[in-house]
């Protein structure tokens, strides 16, 4: 074979990045979007190309950022918002590692079209591209204000959530393409049962006040403390940890001394959990774009710093969400008011923008 030749016309290479799983969600509904129109994919986690030692100490450093209160607030709006010589540092040791491995890959198996959820990927993916490996390069930004580290040159299209995202990318890049699409969902929350039958799948009283609390994947913020006082209102928590073991032990812990609280550490029923409650309580993230799909008003918590509060804004914006505190009485407060409102919002379908996105990316190839 020869380096660089296009030997599957249909093929797609996604490179997303598993620091939380919201990167890897929407990797996956690339996927799916590619799979209906005959192509094939590969998924590829730029963490794991730093190597073992890279990609654990990426990790435990973003979570330690995470841990102490105002230092990733601090990276994110002081160094990689505008992008100053930190933000260039930390971008070129973490992009130098990933991108011989990535063009190892492509020249290994070569696809015509290469995506990347996650700024790391596309910093890799740019300079794999000046280095001769041919592909139409599109980054899927994931947050409603891109970055410095999102954007590079050699991308020939971005896919932004909103008409604000994309100004905010120009600045950085004022000739770039933009096309401001939909967040995709998965197909499993299109076909979510009713209220009705997930109550009764879940053993749920069918005229109990219920609450969806998750955070990601992460488990973010007082989850036990908040299901406690939410239940102490005489609400029936559905509580999801993710993949935080402590937080979901802490959950179960909580769930003993109440029934009404009903915990689950990491789960594929969440589209049920999702159709069985009134009101989700969550951060801002693709869970927010599920609870659209159903149809279900949204207490959102201020828990991830950084590029999150920014996400957390465009949600309020789009409405059916209100921001609450996690002081428990606050909490309580604002939960029993988005309650109380009694009415649905109505269920979006997002299909049609985001996979006319998907058509205009794979025409011509």
């Amino acid at each position: 074979m020869v380096a660089g030749e296009l030997t599957d016309s249909r093929h797609a290479l996604l490179v997303s990045g598993s620091i939380g799983m919201g990167h890897d969600v929407m990797a996956d509904a690339f996927a799916a979007s590619l799979a209906a129109r005959g192509w094939t994919s590969e998924t590829l986690d730029a963490m794991a190309l730093l190597g073992g030692a890279g990609h654990r100490a990426g990790e435990s450093v973003f979570r330690a950022l995470l841990g102490i209160p105002g230092t990733f607030d601090a990276l994110h709006f002081h160094a990689l918002r505008g992008g100053n010589r930190l933000a260039g540092f930390l971008d070129n040791q973490a992009a130098r590692r990933i991108a011989p491995r990535l063009s190892s890959v492509l020249r290994d198996s070569p696809a015509p079209l290469v995506v990347s959820v996650f700024a790391t990927a596309a910093s890799a993916m740019s300079r794999v591209r000046a280095d001769g490996v041919p592909a139409r390069t599109v980054t899927f930004c994931t947050d409603v204000n891109p970055h410095r580290l999102w954007v590079h040159p050699n991308t020939d299209i971005y896919l932004v959530p909103s008409p604000t995202s994309a100004a905010f990318l120009r600045r950085f890049e004022p000739e770039a393409r933009v096309l401001v699409v939909p967040a995709p969902v998965r197909s499993v929350f299109y076909d979510a049962p009713s209220r009705a039958d997930a109550r009764a799948a879940l053993g749920v009283p069918a005229d109990a006040k219920v609450v969806l609390l998750m955070t990601g994947s992460w488990g973010l913020g007082p989850l036990a403390d908040v299901a406690r006082s939410l239940a102490a209102a005489d609400v029936y928590v559905l509580a999801v940890a993710g993949r935080a073991a402590s937080v979901e032990a802490a959950l179960r812990t909580a769930a003993a001394s109440d029934s009404r609280i009903v915990p689950f550490g990491f789960t594929d029923r969440v589209p049920e959990l999702m159709a069985a409650c009134d009101v989700v309580v969550t951060s801002a993230g693709d869970t927010c774009s599920e609870a659209r799909v159903i149809g279900r008003r949204m207490v959102l918590l201020d828990v991830v710093a950084g590029h999150g509060r920014e996400n957390l804004q465009h949600e309020l914006e789009l409405g059916d969400a209100v921001v609450a505190s996690t002081s428990p009485d606050l909490l309580v407060r604002g939960v029993l008011r988005a309650l109380a409102n009694g009415t649905d919002p109505t269920a979006q379908d997002r299909r049609t923008g985001w996979e006319a996105a998907v058509d205009e990316i794979v025409d011509g190839l």
